[in-house]
């Protein structure tokens, strides 16, 4: 890994455990009792699960929360000895026992429920309604990024907005200046892909697109006239935390979709033989390599491609 890439990593190290140190202060998981209650904080997470989930096995807890099975066993055990919770044999497997919380168990969980909520309305409100929209969007997406739980219904494709232009202009110099070791010349030529789009744009027979997942930029692809029969497809991109999502696939499908509904006969597009994963894209929709040539650009040695698709 090179002394750069060792140096991110190891700020990006620092700025996670940095937050983590934050938010468990801010959230008092440090504190003997979780909310000024009896419990701890596991022991409240216990419990809110079998609120939730009532009735529900131990073994599901222990697997939703990701919990040693003994240590779990202990705390049923207070939970049980002191009328919280009540147990009883599964009609439909007798090894298992399910687990429901008890009028008392209910009484004493309230306040630590209510008090979690409170402590959360108190966060928010300390912020403007930008600043929670933004907080919990943030959220979300740190959620579905360790949780990999997106799905292409999350993906949202939309016309840019006033500085999507320049972002998919800065976000292709950066990503591929990281990537390939591509120049400031890659950059420049976007930025006049990009001017010269805008400058002679026609809504009738052009678009352009901005991917957006979880409120935030994720991708973009243009569909430009080429001559009165043919569209070139440009600037494919897709941000590298959001690869894998299929939004590459989905940004070159409404490309297709919109050239065939506009009447061109063909698609065509210029790509890299190192681009790897969008010619694969564009292999599965159907393009197919019509030339290719060995050349020095951006300074670095290429092979450039063109690629078509005939509507």
């Amino acid at each position: 890994m090179p002394p750069s890439a060792v140096q991110d990593h190891e700020q990006r190290v620092a700025a996670v455990r940095a937050f983590n140190r934050f938010y468990t202060q801010h959230i008092g998981v440090l504190r003997d009792g979780w909310l000024d209650s009896s419990f701890s904080l596991t022991q409240a997470r216990v419990l809110y699960e079998i609120a939730q989930r009532q009735p529900v096995t131990a073994t599901v807890i222990a697997r939703e929360l990701q919990l040693d099975a003994g240590y779990l066993s202990r705390i049923l055990q207070r939970f049980l000895k002191s009328g919280l919770v009540h147990k009883a044999a599964s009609p439909s497997d007798g090894r298992q026992s399910l687990l429901s919380m008890t009028a008392k168990g209910r009484r004493a969980y309230a306040p630590v429920e209510a008090r979690a909520i409170g402590q959360v309305g108190a966060t928010l409100e300390k912020l403007s309604a930008s600043g929670q929209e933004r907080l919990v969007t943030s959220l979300r997406t740190a959620h579905s990024l360790l949780a990999g739980t997106h799905t292409p219904a999350d993906i949202v494709l939309r016309p840019p907005r006033p500085g999507d232009l320049g972002w998919i202009v800065a976000r292709h110099g950066a990503i591929y200046a990281e990537e390939y070791g591509w120049a400031e010349e890659f950059e420049g030529l976007c930025a006049q892909i990009v001017a010269d789009f805008a400058k002679t744009f026609d809504a009738n027979c052009e678009r352009c697109w901005v991917a957006e997942l979880d409120g935030e930029n994720a991708g973009s692809a243009f569909l430009a006239k080429d001559s009165e029969s043919v569209a070139r497809l440009r600037l494919l991109l897709v941000e590298p935390s959001a690869r894998g999502l299929g939004i590459g696939q989905r940004l070159t499908e409404e490309c297709v979709r919109f050239a065939r509904e506009c009447g061109y006969r063909r698609i065509t597009l210029w790509t890299h033989q190192n681009l790897t994963a969008a010619r694969h894209i564009y292999a599965r929709a159907g393009f197919t390599l019509t030339s290719s040539e060995a050349k020095h650009s951006f300074g670095q040695n290429v092979v450039s491609e063109h690629w078509d698709l005939t509507l």
